[in-house]
């Protein structure tokens, strides 16, 4: 651990040589590169410049124990130096786990109406407003790119953009099937009703370097906005349909009055799709036989219910059961966040040790 960690910090410095050097931001996507490993990087370095310190306290201490005079307080000293020196190796530890690449990454949030008729296309709207809450708390930028209404307000289908540092690193295990438990508000017999939700959760691609889309392989079809939007929406054909032929991924936009912003606005969350599915052939491709607790990223598993009668948000993945649904329907995630993000974690140092 100590050669791989001692390795790392020699990177750092090299990193933050290129990154002031003259004309460092020429090239945006070298900047970006480096930037993003910096940032990766730069916890582990500090990390382990606490642990050669500690380790130098505890070599100290041990010298000490042979003056009688003072034994006593440099058994104080070692016993304080090896409990700072298990804590610093237990974090490094997971510090030094595999990243996922993707994790600072912006995201693409896509969340789909599923069964229950209108119920779910409310709860669609009510698990928008959650994550562009939680957004808000985090200090994030959302975009609205498509939305498709339903006739009491919810949402047949959503795809909003977040910007912000960590952002697919502390949603990405929201991906699934949501499910939804409560009296809806067209229920006359006040009867409890269960309906349910799908999210996507993508990371945003890099511009043009990640996924090349060929012109060939995509069809454009421009078409008339419907909705809200006035006039000059409805009476311009500005909205935009892409299919990608080699994969039959579609994607819509129409909620710009240009056309021009609604085909790059397609185009950036067809990259983001195609992405995705890539990694996720590659990652069955690479699974070992122990399936990853909270990693699969399965669209059709079943990874949360939100009991309103009852007040409380499971999560099946984990057994998690929060007695606080008014606060997570706030955009209060970050205890569900950590836990998964924790859970994660300990699934990868679990396989690392049976590897080992």
């Amino acid at each position: 651990m100590r050669a791989k960690l001692a390795q790392l910090a020699r990177r750092l410095t090299e990193i933050d040589t290129a990154l002031s050097q003259e004309g460092a931001t020429a090239d945006l996507d070298q900047f970006r590169r480096l930037s993003r490993e910096r940032a990766e990087i730069e916890p582990l370095v500090a990390g382990f410049t606490e642990y050669l310190l500690a380790t130098r306290d505890l070599a100290n201490a041990q010298q000490m124990l042979a003056d009688p005079e003072v034994r006593a307080l440099a058994e104080e000293d070692e016993a304080l130096a090896r409990r700072r020196i298990a804590m610093l190796e237990e974090q490094l530890q997971r510090l030094l786990l595999p990243t996922d690449p993707n994790d600072e990454r912006n995201i693409y949030l896509e969340i789909r109406a599923g069964t229950g008729g209108e119920e779910s296309a409310l709860f669609a709207a009510a698990l928008l407003r959650m994550y562009m809450r939680y957004a808000e708390r985090k200090g994030w930028q959302t975009e609205m790119i498509s939305e498709s209404g339903s006739d009491l307000g919810g949402y047949k289908e959503v795809i909003v953009r977040i910007i912000g540092q960590g952002a697919y690193s502390r949603l990405k295990f929201e991906s699934g099937v949501h499910r939804v438990q409560r009296v809806p508000e067209t229920e006359a017999q006040g009867r409890i009703h269960t309906s349910a939700c799908t999210v996507a959760v993508l990371p945003e691609a890099d511009e043009i370097t990640e996924v090349r889309i060929d012109p060939s392989e995509i069809r454009v079809d421009v078409f008339r906005a419907s909705g809200a939007g006035g006039q000059h929406v409805n009476k311009t054909e500005s909205a935009v349909r892409i299919t990608h032929l080699a994969t039959g991924i579609v994607v819509e936009c129409q909620d710009d009055r240009s056309q021009h912003k609604n085909k790059e606005r397609a185009l950036k969350v067809l990259a983001a799709r195609i992405k995705d599915a890539q990694t996720r052939t590659q990652q069955q491709q690479e699974a070992s036989a122990r399936r990853s607790l909270v990693g699969s990223g399965d669209r059709s598993e079943r990874i949360r219910t939100y009991n309103f009668p009852q007040g409380r948000v499971t999560d099946h993945r984990i057994n998690l059961t929060l007695y606080k649904i008014d606060q997570i329907m706030d955009g209060d995630l970050d205890e569900l966040s950590g836990v998964l993000t924790a859970e994660h974690q300990a699934e990868l140092l679990a396989s690392l040790a049976e590897a080992a």
